[in-house]
């Protein structure tokens, strides 16, 4: 048996991209631009984009700032875990079941998280980021520039705006430059490269999706959480937001990830439809079977809990 994580939400609360773009002046607010572009991109399914690419495009404003990967593990150190997090991992790996995290985070983070929870270095896959390697190349005066038009930007900036002004310079302007193309390097964790790694995972321990569980609970999740239900594994939607709930088979809000626990042990003992069946039957609203709840009544309680989880970090997607 497998189990498959996300990292950012489901293991940890905290959102570590944002928390390091925290470091720098107006950090939060250009963060939070560049992830609503984030999401405009992968909605209107640019070619070549993937969700969580946010972590990338972030990247040249980290350099900017002269901000380190020791800044990114120090933020890191801070983080915590989610209640029952560390009590499922280790129950679950004392039953014979294969842990690994698949997350869109930087490897900073990942490989931190990864060792309080005790998983397998090898058993985790996420962004590979080295900052060192873009000090001092051409272009970093273009980031200035954009920078400032992004803090220009009214709070209620548009969707076209923000695509217009950043679309300009991510696949323009800053493409002519020698830290566009070491940047055009970087390869986010995320969408369907978190899919393609859950196969390889599968391929090199010689396991089955059919026999696997995944748990997330963003839009960097949905094309892995799809692709386990649609092959007969299970897809569980953990404090899920919009993008995610409609990919799973059941959903879960929960503080603590050891809410999980009774469906691990229902699919291992008898089957997907058995765990399905037991989300059915439990007498609250915290368990729902996707397609037999309302999607308004699932994405209430989800936001509710998300909120409570993750705090700031909640509303990002």
């Amino acid at each position: 048996m497998q189990a498959f994580f996300d990292l950012e939400g489901p293991l940890s609360p905290q959102d570590n991209a944002y928390e390091v773009s925290g470091l720098i002046r107006n950090g939060y607010k250009i963060f939070e631009i560049i992830s609503r572009y984030d999401d405009i991109l992968t909605l209107e399914s640019r070619a070549g984009y993937e969700p969580g690419d946010t972590l990338k495009l972030i990247v040249p404003f980290l350099v900017y700032h002269n901000i380190t990967d020791n800044d990114i593990k120090s933020v890191s150190e801070k983080a915590k875990i989610i209640q029952g997090a560390k009590r499922l991992i280790s129950e679950l790996k004392a039953g014979r079941w294969n842990v690994y995290i698949i997350s869109t985070s930087y490897i900073q983070h990942a490989m931190n998280i990864a060792e309080k929870l005790e998983v397998k270095p090898e058993n985790v896959a996420c962004t590979e980021l080295d900052l060192e390697k873009f000090r001092g190349l051409e272009g970093i005066e273009l980031v200035a520039e954009v920078e400032d038009r992004i803090l220009e930007l009214p709070k209620k900036a548009g969707d076209d705006t923000i695509k217009e002004l950043l679309d300009s310079f991510f696949f323009k302007e800053f493409q002519k430059t020698e830290l566009g193309k070491v940047f055009n390097e970087i390869e986010v964790m995320g969408g369907t490269r978190k899919a393609t790694t859950l196969r390889e995972f599968l391929k090199r321990d010689g396991g089955e999706i059919k026999s696997s569980v995944a748990t997330g609970d963003s839009i960097t999740d949905y094309k892995m959480l799809r692709e386990v239900k649609r092959k007969g594994g299970l897809a569980i939607v953990f404090n899920g937001n919009s993008y995610s709930l409609p990919y799973g088979d059941i959903a879960v809000a929960s503080e603590s990830l050891y809410s999980l626990k009774p469906l691990f042990n229902a699919f291992s003992e008898g089957s997907k439809s058995k765990a399905v069946e037991i989300a059915g039957f439990k007498n609250n609203r915290k368990y729902a079977v996707i397609g037999k709840s309302s999607p308004d009544d699932l994405l209430e309680i989800h936001s509710k809990y998300r909120k409570l989880v993750r705090g700031e970090a909640w509303k990002l997607g």
